[in-house]
């Protein structure tokens, strides 16, 4: 098994680029950047996003989990939620992702829930022909 690589420092924000870009790479819906620093102590960004089914919602959250430990050597701090599937939250201390079923999404009402933090989508880059 190979060795996880060093971590490497990013500021919160990196971070939580990060992770939306993981959750776009695995076909989320509705990437939302929002960020909590000012107004709560628990975190300094969430990523929120939607996965279609229970089985996309796993894979997304995986594919955060893989890139952040491949790309700068971190792991989530709790995981909650993986074996029901219909709403997976990875907490890294910074960055609190939370990836949900629309129906999950839904019913808790993250976005207005923490409606006074800088929100944003995300918007993946456009891919190049051949790419």
């Amino acid at each position: 098994m190979a060795e996880a690589p060093p971590a490497r420092a990013l500021d919160s924000e990196a971070l939580a680029r990060l992770a939306a870009e993981a959750c776009d790479d695995r076909k989320a819906v509705d990437i939302l950047l929002i960020r909590v620093d000012e107004v709560s102590s628990l975190a300094d960004w969430f990523v929120i996003c939607s996965g279609l089914s229970d089985v996309q919602v796993r894979a997304v959250a995986r594919s955060v989990e893989e890139k952040l430990e491949e790309e700068i050597g971190r792991l989530p701090l709790r995981r909650e939620g993986q074996r029901e599937g219909s709403w997976v939250l990875l907490d890294y201390g910074e960055l609190i992702v939370h990836v949900l079923t629309p129906s999950e999404r839904a019913y808790y009402d993250l976005e207005a829930f923490w409606g006074h933090g800088q929100q944003e989508r995300y918007l993946s880059s456009p891919q190049l022909p051949g790419s």
